[in-house]
């Protein structure tokens, strides 16, 4: 919140209110998504921004990146949507992109933490880490295209809260640290309402460059699975248990889609140095935000879609159920009638 300007006395003693400045016009994408409601609510009663629409906007906010369960709903990749909303720029000079933290990939040899100068290494299987870099390439395509533009880019850690958790986080947090009698690396979580204080930051400060957002520290994986109450199993050759694991995936028995296995193996924790060095102060740990964000039961992360499946598949398996069983009744009383 900007301070309120203290009158200027002039000649006569008549007190004269100093001009104020206009607000700025901003947009942000996905409003009504949890971290969009979370960053407009900080936002709109701040007197340096108005709301305005995307053509109209000079600070954009993408935050697209937070939220791949509304992409899945609209069948719309990441990189689509913001290339949608790149061709419909016209007043902006200032954009601030949400990305994520897994464009640095999942790799042994990663750096520990990762800072915002490493190479982006995404896992080529994972969609959803190779549309983020997409999306961060044509946000330094549009600020290299005009003098005076400035783009913020934050590549958070797994985000989480208990109204704003996607299934893509929730699976992340499922699979961490959860391999039996393997030593995992520690894992981040992040709170959506630290999210929403950096993008704030970013929008009000016009910070310019790249920067990571997670909490201090980490969780080493054995305290992961204490917080998760994961029972003993028996451990699987590393390939055997990548293919169980996909069927498990496949037939919604498992919480890891093959694309994110190695972000639950291989270490990317990241540095948020940067971002303090802004101002910027995270509120909730690693451990309160993890707990928060998995509270809900499994039955609640599956999508609307995956449900009708389950449903249909539901509906198909009672019905060859009862045929079978009616089958076996009719030969069963054919055989005691010829007994007889």
């Amino acid at each position: 919140m900007t301070a309120t300007p203290e009158p200027e006395v002039v000649s006569g003693g008549v007190a004269v209110e100093p001009p104020r400045a206009a607000p700025v016009p901003l947009w942000v994408s996905d409003a009504e998504s949890a971290l969009g409601s979370r960053v407009l609510a900080r936002v709109q009663p701040d007197a340096q921004f108005v709301t305005v629409s995307l053509e109209q906007a000079q600070v954009v906010v993408l935050t697209g990146g937070s939220d791949p369960d509304t992409r899945a709903r609209r069948r719309e990749s990441v990189a689509a949507a913001a290339a949608s909303t790149f061709a419909d720029l016209r007043a902006a000079h200032h954009l601030v992109v949400v990305s994520s933290a897994m464009v640095y990939g999942a790799w042994d040899n990663n750096p520990v933490p990762l800072t915002e100068d490493a190479v982006l290494r995404p896992d080529n299987t994972s969609r959803y880490a190779s549309q983020l870099a997409a999306v961060e390439q044509m946000a330094d395509d549009w600020r290299r295209a005009q003098p005076g533009r400035t783009v913020t880019v934050l590549r958070p850690a797994v985000t989480m809260a208990a109204d704003g958790t996607s299934g893509l986080a929730r699976a992340l947090a499922a699979g961490m640290g959860q391999r039996f009698a393997v030593d995992d690396p520690p894992a981040q979580f992040l709170h959506l309402d630290d999210l929403a204080d950096a993008v704030v930051l970013a929008a009000r400060r016009r910070l310019d460059g790249v920067y990571n957002v997670a909490p201090d520290g980490s969780i080493p994986a054995a305290s992961v699975r204490a917080l998760a109450g994961a029972r003993p199993r028996v451990q699987l050759p590393d390939r055997v248990a990548e293919v169980w694991n996909s069927l498990r995936w496949r037939f919604q028995r498992g919480p890891i889609p093959p694309g994110l296995r190695s972000y639950t193996q291989s270490p990317w924790l990241i540095a948020n140095d940067r971002l303090k060095a802004e101002g910027w102060r995270p509120r909730v740990t690693n451990e309160q935000a993890y707990v928060e964000g998995t509270e809900a039961k499994w039955w609640t992360m599956i999508t609307p879609k995956r449900r009708q499946e389950l449903a249909l598949g539901g509906m198909v398996a009672a019905v060859v159920a009862l045929a079978v069983g009616g089958v076996w009744v009719t030969r069963w009383v054919r055989r005691r009638r010829a007994r007889r």
